[in-house]
């Protein structure tokens, strides 16, 4: 203790050094096994770590000197949010442990199981005591700042090490697992959620356990939008350029590495939530739970149905899975209880409207359209016969997509031709008679031609987000299989293309 008090009343560099060194000395890492009150008793492999109470000196800037240029100013400003950030941060992280790990550790009778604690509450504690050390590092840099200005190279020697990645990797890993154990632990057991209610309530901020336990999967973004800005405003030949380029390369490369891990594991809880809404004795959960099914792309689409005169029948999101052999669309149910919600994201509730093979899935993009559906108007008919007659056709049409706009074009084509047959006609006239000339007519032809273009356009802008899927619908009575087409909205024209691609790539993959 008193090492500290005169390292920060002396605020010199080496007394921080040995302040480090101290707190340092009071890690340890100790392996332990839970003890479990039921038959599900297994070594987790967890790290305790004590973490010293000793609270390091906080950064602090002193007064701006004179003559600072604008980028110097800049740049105070920068560090400022810097310090500002991580020490809130810190003491988000101090929150989850004091505010809530401890007291359900120690609360009799227990709420949550020691062994649930301890993997909800995993690696924060090793993540608090990689900032801790990072914050004493950062304050003795902010005392010497005015002389030195380098901050870059201590974002390097802080996170580039292999053990900061390995806590992270652990924290997010285990974060979809630890909210799962947090909301089921809401529905069944009210003093849990009382607990929660009160701690919220009492906070100064009324941030939810979940709001401070998020807060590790965003910390690496916010660095680096931070060096970022400080590298902008750091000149050719700044003694700290070429560290802060460095740190960013490194921070960048972690949280890429994190993103990757967090993306794989939202994918298995989204193939868990889809399996929990499938019957267990479904043909279709068997192939979930097999382990042998890997999701490719899942993604909220809009699907859209239109009539036969373009008007809009329904739009309606659903949740879209696409799997290694298999394409699953599923309705979305948000229903919950406010208050849980409130509190942790419970996410949606799935019910499959349908699932297909791969292979059976044909992407349709426009001027691909066969003799058997045109544009989005899907003829069903039985595979392999010929076109239907005009009144089959009247009966058996199902609208999955706007053909408004189709529609539209070609009347302006015909009406284009006939104002075409005019001029014509208006050319071989003997007299002259007003608004009833070639300079009319022309600009009749030329008005219909803009509108045409704009009518192209339209459809092409339409077609960047629409993508239309064929898929095999239920044989008729005779046994033979009709086919039809649904249309999904994408979010934008980039997410269409992926659907493109991963469904192209996905159908190779099955026959290699």
């Amino acid at each position: 203790m008193t090492q500290l008090m005169k390292a920060a009343k002396s605020g010199t560099r080496d007394g921080l050094e040995k302040t480090r060194m101290a707190v340092m000395r009071k890690v340890s890492f100790l392996h332990r096994k839970d003890v479990l009150g039921d038959s599900e008793e297994e070594d987790m492999g967890l790290l305790e770590v004590s973490v010293t109470d000793i609270k390091p000196p906080a950064p602090e800037l002193g007064p701006m000197p004179d003559g600072l240029s604008p980028q110097q100013v800049v740049r105070r400003h920068i560090l400022g949010s810097i310090v500002q950030s991580e020490g809130s941060y810190v003491e988000s992280l101090k929150r989850v442990l004091q505010d809530y790990r401890n007291p359900l550790m120690e609360m009799e009778p227990k709420v949550l199981s020691a062994r649930k604690c301890q993997v909800v509450f995993f690696r924060v504690k090793e993540i608090l005591h990689c900032h801790s050390m990072f914050q004493i590092a950062l304050s003795s840099r902010v005392a010497e700042w005015d002389s030195t200005e380098k901050i870059g190279d201590l974002f390097v020697a802080s996170f580039s090490k292999s053990m900061v990645l390995d806590v992270y990797s652990d924290y997010v890993n285990n974060f979809t697992n630890a909210m799962s154990i947090i909301k089921k632990a809401c529905l069944t057991k009210p003093a849990f959620l009382e607990f929660l209610k009160r701690r919220q309530v009492c906070s100064p901020d009324r941030v939810t356990l979940y709001g401070l336990m998020v807060k590790p999967i965003q910390r690496f973004p916010q660095f680096i939008l931070l060096l970022q800005d400080m590298l902008k405003n750091t000149p050719r030949g700044h003694p700290d350029r070429l560290s802060l380029q460095l740190a960013l390369t490194e921070l960048e490369t972690l949280a890429e590495k994190l993103n990757e891990q967090k993306r794989l594991a939202d994918q298995v809880a989204e193939i868990q939530q889809l399996t929990k809404s499938v019957s267990d004795r479904s043909s279709l959960n068997k192939l979930l739970t097999s382990g042998q099914r890997q999701l490719l792309l899942c993604e909220t689409l809009t699907e859209t149905v239109y009539g036969d005169r373009g008007q809009l029948i329904k739009s309606k999101e659903r949740r879209v899975f696409l799997l290694n052999d298999m394409l699953v669309c599923a309705n979305i149910n948000f229903k919950g209880q406010l208050e849980i919600s409130s509190l942790v994201p419970l996410g949606p509730k799935y019910v499959v409207k349908w699932n297909t093979a791969l292979p059976q899935v044909q992407v349709v993009e426009v001027g691909q359209d066969g003799s058997s559906y045109d544009k989005d108007n899907v003829l069903i008919q039985h595979a392999g016969t010929k076109k239907a007659s005009a009144a089959g056709q009247a009966q058996n049409k199902v609208y999955f997509g706007p053909p408004r706009l189709f529609q539209e074009l070609q009347d302006l084509q015909k009406d284009l031709a006939v104002v075409e047959q005019i001029t014509f006609l208006i050319s071989t006239l003997h007299g002259t008679y007003q608004n009833l000339n070639m300079t009319v007519a022309q600009d009749w032809c030329l008005a219909l031609q803009r509108l045409m273009r704009v009518k192209e356009e339209e459809i092409h802008s339409a077609n960047k987000c629409r993508l239309r899927l064929l898929l095999p619908g239920k044989p008729d009575k005779s046994g033979r299989p009709i086919s039809f087409m649904v249309v999904f909205i994408t979010p934008n024209p980039l997410s269409k293309i992926s659907w493109v691609n991963r469904l192209h790539l996905a159908k190779i993959g099955l026959r290699e």
